[in-house]
C-alpha cells in the first residue's frame, strides 16, 4: 500500500475529531509524526470553564466552516516543515469574539544513534593501540565537542 500524504493523512484526523472539536472552544489538536505516518494524534482541552466563581461546561464549540478553517491551516502549514520527518505538530485554537484565532507550532526529533555513526566515523582510520593514535582521537574531539568543566 502506498503512503498517504501528510496532507491528507492532516485531513483524516480532523475527520476523526470533527464532533470532539464541535463542542470545544478552545484547544490543541496534535500529531506525532514517525517517519512522516501520523501515529498518535488527538486534542488537549480544558473541558470546563469558570467564570464569576461558577464552573459550567463549555458548551457549543467550532461550527462547520471554523473546523475547515482550522483544517485548511493546518494542511497549509505543513509547507513550512522541512528536512524532518519525526516530531509533533500542534494547532492550537481558540474562539474569542466568536471568531477563530489559530496558531502551529512544530517540534522536530532527531534519534542520537543514527547521527553518531557519522560523527565516529572520523575516527575509523586512526589507529588506537598507539599513543600517537589516541593523541590524534583527544586533539579531534577537543575540535569537535565543546569543552565542559565538572
Amino acid at each position: 500500500m502506498e503512503q498517504l500524504s501528510l496532507a491528507r493523512q492532516i485531513d483524516i484526523v480532523f475527520k476523526q475529531l470533527r464532533e470532539e472539536l464541535a463542542q470545544l472552544k478552545s484547544g490543541i489538536v496534535y500529531v506525532q509524526i514517525r517517519n512522516n505516518v501520523i501515529g498518535k494524534f488527538g486534542v488537549r482541552h480544558d473541558p470546563i470553564e469558570s467564570k464569576d466563581g461558577k464552573v459550567s461546561r463549555v458548551g457549543a464549540g467550532l461550527s462547520e466552516a471554523q473546523q475547515i478553517s482550522l483544517r485548511n491551516m493546518a494542511i497549509e502549514s505543513l509547507c513550512l516543515k522541512k528536512n524532518w520527518t519525526h516530531g509533533e505538530i500542534q494547532f492550537e485554537f481558540a474562539l474569542k469574539n466568536n471568531q477563530l484565532v489559530t496558531s502551529v507550532q512544530f517540534e522536530s526529533n532527531y534519534n542520537i544513534p543514527h547521527n553518531i555513526n557519522s560523527f565516529w566515523s572520523i575516527f575509523s582510520d586512526l589507529p588506537t593501540n598507539c599513543p600517537r593514535g589516541l593523541a590524534k582521537i583527544k586533539r579531534l574531539l577537543a575540535a569537535q565537542l565543546p569543552y565542559v568543566a565538572c
